[in-house]
């Protein structure tokens, strides 16, 4: 337990420092060699070293050999990570009032959903960004830009937004983006360095591991997208969420019909990384209820235009 605990510590003091880095260095965070990950396991190697191979080994689990061995603590340093790279293309919307009101809405639906705790908790940003686009990072970061804003009309359509990337967080869907190979080799690493310490070698081979963990996430999230069943699986668990708060669960497809009119197909943002919109409604069908105009009590709907009207 002692050896475990030694080597979580450590993941999360290196992870700790990257966050920092990123956002004051604008730049990318996942560069083999020079890069901040390699930088900081650099500077601790003398303290790494040391330690003796069978505990890097008990604490092989943070990498693991597919990404269901990843612990919560450790899906939050990579999901800080992953959202500083996306920080460092998109600038933050500067505005405290939105930012609040975002926040107060996406943690009512994160509440409600079927992973209600994460290790950090959920925190929710918005992108000053015209891109129609919203990215849900590993271990609860959810960014929104101006432009997917924009098109919500009313309380119930943001809402369907938030809880859809909550639906991501909630299915782990980041962490699936990790290609297998990655986790099996920093696995294979760890099982063969066994009998002894680990040199600079080594420790390179699990830094680009880890770093190519975090491109292989970021690339997914901004230019791949997630497969077509991790998505309608998202949308699925939007409507149970919207549900038990009390949002219509209509209004997801209300958002779909409003972004099949503005998106164009192959453009890039939203339109580049996600089904068809129409794909999705069909998908959805009638556990949603029909694409039609969303009647919100007035209090909710004044309170959105006073708040969100402006963005």
């Amino acid at each position: 337990m002692k050896n475990r605990a030694f080597l979580r510590k450590a993941f999360v003091v290196i992870m700790a420092a990257v966050l920092p880095i990123a956002l004051l260095s604008g730049c990318e965070t996942t560069q083999s060699g020079g890069g901040a990950v390699g930088g900081v396991l650099g500077a601790v190697a003398g303290s790494v070293l040391p330690v003796p191979a069978d505990s890097l080994v008990r604490a092989g689990t943070a990498i693991g050999k597919t990404f269901q061995d990843i612990t919560p603590e450790q899906e939050y340093y990579i999901g800080r990570t992953v959202a500083a790279n996306i920080l460092a293309k998109y600038p933050v919307y500067a505005n405290d009032d939105a930012t609040m009101y975002l926040n107060v809405l996406g943690q009512t639906l994160a509440q409600v959903s079927d992973r209600p705790e994460t290790f950090g908790g959920y925190h929710f940003l918005i992108l000053d960004s015209p891109e129609i686009n919203a990215f849900a990072a590993p271990g609860g970061f959810i960014l929104v830009t101006r432009g997917m804003i924009h098109l919500c009309k009313t309380e119930d359509a943001l809402a369907a937004v938030l809880a859809h990337e909550i639906g991501h967080i909630q299915g782990q869907h980041g962490l699936r983006a990790i290609k297998t190979g990655r986790l099996t080799t920093a696995f294979n690493i760890l099982a063969m360095e066994a009998a002894k310490s680990y040199g600079p070698s080594q420790l390179a081979q699990l830094t680009e591991a880890f770093e190519g963990s975090i491109t292989d996430i970021t690339s997914t999230l901004m230019n791949n997208g997630y497969s077509r069943d991790l998505e309608f699986e998202a949308d699925q668990s939007a409507l149970t969420i919207l549900k038990r708060v009390g949002y219509a669960q209509g209004a997801l497809t209300v958002m779909l019909a409003e972004m099949k009119m503005q998106l164009k197909p192959g453009g890039a943002g939203f339109a580049s990384t996600h089904p068809e919109p129409a794909d999705r409604i069909q998908k959805i069908g009638a556990a949603s209820g029909k694409t039609q105009a969303i009647s919100c009590p007035a209090p909710r709907q004044q309170r959105f235009q006073t708040v969100m009207g402006g963005v």
